[in-house]
């Protein structure tokens, strides 16, 4: 087995993946067996943690050079599982609009197909990481546990009117970025036709 299926980085991103079914599976579990507040605080926990190990094993597989194909594809798989999932849970728990949620999903699936089809004609700096999605990526990172969390931060700061508010944020940035994805992938999808030799 290749040491980087097994080295720092690689195992941070496995991890995120495992938490998944936990984030989901907390909230199927009896009110009486774990009471809804803290399963509140366990998912936003989980999803803080998946948050920080992505900056992390972005960090130190450039740092320490453990760099790796296998990495390269996992690691933006398990983000967008992780935000899918937790949008998921949320759209269930009536925490997040179905439109907004419909969004953000979508947007994942059309912008990595179009990178995915970018890269195989060897375009794929036209579709780079710009500071909208970044800023999008901010945005949708705080208000997901922010919303999991749901409840009175320490029972006092009411937290939901600034995740919904963050999540509407990252949806309308979700929509502008994926348009200048597009705009930019635009000649590649449709090339220009060469103009009709005179006769």
């Amino acid at each position: 087995m290749p040491t980087s299926f097994f080295n720092l980085p690689m195992l941070l991103t496995w991890a995120r993946i495992a938490m998944i079914p936990f984030l989901v599976g907390i909230y199927y579990f009896p009110d009486a067996w774990i009471a809804p507040g803290t399963k509140n605080i366990l998912a936003c926990v989980l999803f803080t943690v998946a948050a920080i190990t992505d900056a992390f094993d972005g960090y130190f597989a450039r740092k320490f050079g453990m760099t790796s194909r296998l990495g390269a594809f996992l690691d933006p798989v398990a983000d967008k599982l992780m935000v899918c999932a937790a949008l998921i849970v949320l759209l269930e728990l009536g925490r997040v609009n179905a439109l907004v949620a419909l969004i953000i999903i979508g947007r994942e699936i059309t912008v990595s197909a179009l990178r995915e089809w970018m890269a195989q004609i060897g375009a794929s700096q036209n579709v780079a990481v710009n500071s909208v999605g970044k800023f999008k990526t901010i945005f949708q990172m705080v208000a997901i546990p922010v919303l999991l969390l749901h409840d009175p931060l320490f029972g006092v700061f009411e937290v939901r009117f600034i995740g919904t508010v963050l999540i509407y944020l990252a949806a309308i940035l979700t929509i502008y970025s994926m348009l200048l994805y597009l705009r930019l992938a635009w000649p590649h999808l449709v090339p220009s036709r060469p103009p009709a030799e005179r006769p």
